[in-house]
């Protein structure tokens, strides 16, 4: 900086030698400006040693006064009861004064401080000679400098008699003037943001009460420090020979032995030197330091720091409040329909897990997530920014201030993909209502952002790679082609309801208990795995580290994945329960806490695992554990790709990535290789080298065939042949609850009762009359029978009427039965091969089946007493599909499940479906109000005859198919409805004769 400052130097220089009489300080301030802009690194050094010289100007009784034309020689620093000396006298001028006017400062102090990310303070060092001031002072700086970045600068009282102090010997005036001119200059460096480290023995208390009072004149923080040693252990140590000096009478008033000092009486710090080591001094100061917000810069510290972690975007940031909305104003507003997925991401945005993100992404964030893994933020409102993640991107703002605001961690997108249908729905509303798959109204989102989803370019910087069958991508490709983003607002806390709701906390609950808990450190590990003991060995070793550093408290935080997973990875409850038993066993530390995070899994090594940490945080870990290949999946055998099969990422790269991360802040990663079983105590360790043999690899593929087989307990010594025909599972590799819960699920891994991920159970709405429910509605085992008033079951299939009573095929009104309400997703159906044709919720692949594609706007079910014969062709030759007519009812009123009504019969689409026609029958309510309204197609508003098109197009496409064919886009009318009606009646009685059906 030998420029910047020779500007500087320049601009001082004019100052002393009043070269340019008035018009000195107007270039002194455009050297500064000149250097700010083209050299700000040096102004912090140059800003000090002017300071420094100005000071001197007004103590210094050689230095040149400027003349002022017209004026009397008079001091440049003018300020009431600032002493020069002239000709041995001293006395006071009366020509100066401070400006008291508002603004005069410029730049305000709490701006300047949350622009360099600190505040100014004075740390006063005092104690005997040979205390270790210097030296706590010396590594203090060291400290901050290197490890937090800190501007620090350290005042040693020796150091400063040498220079500025250098006419003051050590009598009580002369000392009390020590004090003074120490103190003045680290109010000022405190005032420009520099943490000041001022080291003298100060014996006096009345002289650093003043130091004290100058600073909180001046609103600085000052924080006395004592070092506390008794005399004695100061004069053993004597590093500069001085109390051999002053014993021997070669110096007279030293401090302790001949002269007094006086011991603070309430210091902000004491420090006991004789009893701590130097690393432990300078931990109790920084943590003091942190406590005060002094390295952040923050307002009103909260009690959990620096214990736990501020999250990202600031030290208050807080999630989105909740919905001032009701749920009766939200169901006016467009209903937005959530997959698990979503449901899950609402859930991380809406309690915090995400911040300082408060919506789904807007493009402009979503592009800094893609290309930088980072979003822009100014917490403090420096640039004017404060609420940019939330506004409207907008390409054509090239402002400059927007390259001026913070970057945080986010490395993966949180996005909402929404429809076609969806988009048009949305239209220009400023509200639209996120409907979770169970149909209840989760959150409102405010000023919708709709943008292409471009979803090869995600894909391609998200993953670093294409496999068509990795499973999060094909959750992706199957999406809709829009994404929508917005702030959102919860209506109430989401709960899932599957028994599991417990363990989820919010992460202000969480902090909550970790303060509770007394920790002065929280360490958490993330897992979608059971855990064994090469689990615990990594949580163990972590909290034997930190307690190494110094932690008195450290606190676990199991912390396992509670959302989406593909299919073969182990169920939640399982999960769940197993770790449970591993804390109770004493596997793992009894305070640990254990809480579910509810972010689904993407499969993204190095990328996702940044949103692993970076959500912890948020929460307060200052530590995270990290092992080999997190977030790490095999490639697929598909052979449309480049690399078939083997890793999809190096199991290196995850833990590297994310211990050069450069969100990371004040967070710390535990990073460990790979364990191994030691056969020789039965511990999980890092492998020796020099004893190969005695070391056993056990891979999780390797877990889940013993557990499927039932293997018991190895006997304590192991066998030699271990690894060829793995009889057991080794003793100490899990307790051995835990073990018996992973034979259960794995021998038995398609039982219904497992939870797999996180997702939203509900109760079905069901009409009032004879009905008998068994299992758990949302699994393949629940199932609804009709009966009759006898008690006894009826199929609504063959023993509900088509027509009402007094009622025939003339007519336009039959009879419906409500399978799926209007607004719910849950696909019901009558099942055509059980007895008595219960209602059952559809199932593929034995998972059960829920619309996807929009929230359904009508009510749904099915015509009985009808079938669509399969042996039957129409003149097109399309056969039947072997089911009762399917009726779709538009009116305004939701029905429940079982629901028998008359309805007024409308027209009718044909759906074309792998060479089977499936009509669907458009019907109203007869008693709906707008029945009376509505006789043909034309009756029906254009947008609902467009919508129920689309719909019966493009419903299937959210599952990965192919888009359906209808015979015509154009709904055919009630004639034509009726007659397909009485043809399908007349087949039906047919194939009952027949014994058919």
């Amino acid at each position: 900086h030998a420029p910047a400052l020779t500007s500087l130097s320049r601009a001082v220089t004019m100052v002393y030698t009043a070269n340019s009489q008035g018009t000195c300080i107007d270039h002194l301030v455009r050297r500064f400006r000149i250097t700010l802009i083209n050299r700000p690194k040096a102004v912090v050094l140059g800003g000090l040693v002017l300071l420094g010289m100005l000071f001197f100007t007004a103590r210094s009784p050689n230095v040149p006064s400027v003349t002022v034309p017209g004026a009397a020689a008079t001091s440049l620093i003018q300020k009431p009861g600032v002493v020069s000396t002239q000709a041995g006298k001293t006395t006071k001028s009366d020509n100066i004064f401070v400006d008291t006017t508002v603004g005069h400062e410029g730049l305000q102090k709490k701006e300047r401080y949350q622009s360099i990310g600190q505040k100014g303070a004075t740390l006063w060092f005092t104690g005997f000679s040979g205390s270790g001031k210097s030296t706590i002072g010396k590594k203090l700086e060291e400290v901050l400098v290197r490890d937090y970045r800190k501007h620090v600068y350290r005042l040693d009282g020796d150091n400063l008699r040498f220079g500025i102090n250098s006419d003051l010997g050590f009598s009580k005036e002369d000392r009390t003037e020590n004090v003074r001119r120490v103190g003045e200059i680290s109010k000022l460096f405190a005032e420009s943001g520099v943490i000041v480290v001022a080291s003298l023995i100060s014996p006096y208390r009345a002289d650093r009460d003043k130091v004290r009072k100058i600073h909180e004149e001046s609103k600085n923080e000052f924080l006395e420090v004592f070092v506390d040693v008794p005399i004695e252990s100061a004069e053993a140590r004597d590093p500069k020979g001085l109390y051999k000096k002053a014993r021997s009478g070669q110096i007279k008033g030293f401090t302790g032995l001949d002269a007094p000092y006086e011991a603070p009486r309430n210091p902000e710090i004491r420090l006991p030197s004789h009893q701590m080591t130097l690393d432990e001094e300078v931990r109790a100061i920084i943590l003091e330091l942190q406590r005060r917000g002094i390295l952040t810069a923050s307002e009103n510290t909260p009690a959990w720091y620096p214990a736990l972690l501020p999250p990202d975007g600031g030290m208050h940031w807080e999630p989105p409040s909740y919905s001032t909305y009701s749920a009766a104003a939200a169901a006016k507003f467009p209903p937005v329909l959530l997959n698990d997925i979503d449901l899950q991401f609402v859930q991380c945005i809406g309690e915090g897990w995400a911040a300082p993100l408060k919506g789904f992404m807007r493009e402009g964030v979503l592009l800094q997530t893609l290309h930088f893994n980072s979003m822009l933020t100014d917490p403090n409102d420096l640039t004017g920014n404060a609420e940019f993640p939330q506004r409207r991107t907008n390409f054509d703002d090239y402002s400059t201030k927007l390259q001026m605001g913070e970057r945080v961690d986010m490395s993966i997108p949180i996005v909402l993909p929404i429809t076609a249908a969806t988009k048009k729905l949305i239209g220009s509303s400023r509200q639209v209502t996120l409907t979770a798959p169970t149909g209840k109204a989760v959150a409102v989102l405010t000023d919708p952002e709709i943008y292409n989803y471009r979803k090869e370019e995600v894909i391609s910087r998200v993953f670093g790679g294409m496999d068509p069958d990795h499973p999060y991508i094909k959750v992706m490709m199957a999406s809709g082609p829009y994404l929508l983003g917005g702030e959102i607002e919860l209506l109430e806390r989401i709960r899932y309801n599957d028994g599991l709701d417990q363990y989820r906390l919010t992460p202000k609950e969480l902090r909550e208990r970790f303060i509770a808990a007394g920790t002065d450190a929280v360490y958490a590990f993330q897992t979608r795995n059971p855990t064994h003991a090469g689990h615990a060995y990594l949580m163990q070793d972590a909290g034997r580290q930190l307690k190494a550093m110094g932690y008195k408290k450290p606190l676990l935080w199991l912390t396992p994945l509670g959302g989406w997973t593909k299919p073969d990875d182990m169920p939640l409850d399982v999960r769940i329960h197993q770790h449970q038993v591993i804390i109770e066993e004493g596997m793992l530390p009894s305070d640990t806490v254990m809480a579910i995070w509810p972010s689904p899994m993407l499969y993204a090594g190095p990328t996702e695992v940044q949103w692993h940490c970076k959500s912890r945080r948020n929460v307060g870990a200052r530590f995270f554990i990290t092992g080999r290949d997190p977030a790490g999946i095999k490639r697929s055998k598909n052979k449309n790709q480049m690399t078939v099969g083997g890793d999809f990422y190096d199991g290196n790269h995850g833990r590297y990535v994310l211990q050069t991360s450069p969100g990371l802040g004040e967070q710390k990663i535990l990073s460990f290789a790979k364990v191994v079983y030691d056969k020789k105590d039965n511990k999980m360790k890092p492998p020796d080298k020099n004893r190969k043999s005695d070391f056993l690899s056990i891979s999780g593929s390797t877990m889940r065939a013993l557990a499927k087989k039932g293997a018991p307990p190895c006997p304590d010594a192991i066998a030699d042949n271990w690894e060829e025909t793995k009889p057991c599972i080794p003793n100490g590799f899990m307790v051995k609850r835990g073990w018996e819960l992973m034979i259960q699920y794995y021998q038995d891994p398609k039982n219904q009762q497992w939870i797999g991920y996180s997702r939203m159970m509900s109760e079905p709405l069901i009409a009032p009359g004879n009905f008998v429910k068994k299992g758990t509605f949302g699994k393949p085992s629940w199932t609804l029978y009709f009966q009759n008033k006898e008690g006894e079951n009826i199929s609504p299939w063959h023993d509900l009427q088509l027509y009402p009573s007094g009622a025939d095929a003339s007519g336009r009104i039959v009879n419906m039965m409500v399978e799926i309400p209007m607004g719910r997703m849950e696909k019901l159906e009558v099942n055509k091969e059980e007895k008595h044709n219960p209602i059952k919720q559809d199932v593929k692949k034995n998972k059960p089946r829920y619309y996807k594609y929009g929230v359904p706007f009508f009510n749904y079910g099915m015509l009985p007493q009808t079938w669509e014969d399969p042996a039957k062709k129409d003149k097109d030759g399309h056969m039947g599909d072997g089911d009762p007519l399917d009726v779709m009812e538009i009116g305004s009123k939701q029905l429940p499940t079982g629901t028998v009504v008359q309805v007024k019969v409308l027209g009718v689409y044909a759906l074309i479906d792998q060479g089977e026609v499936d009509y669907k029958i458009i019907v109203i309510n007869k008693d709906d109000p707008m029945a009376s309204t509505m006789r043909t197609p034309d009756d029906i508003d254009g947008l609902v005859t467009e919508r129920l098109a689309d719909w019966l197009k493009m419903y299937k496409t959210a599952e990965g198919k192919e888009v359906n064919e209808l015979t015509n886009d154009v709904m055919e009318g009630p004639l034509k409805a009726m007659s397909i009606i009485k043809e399908t009646n007349d087949h039906w009685k047919n194939g009952r004769e027949a014994g058919t059906i």
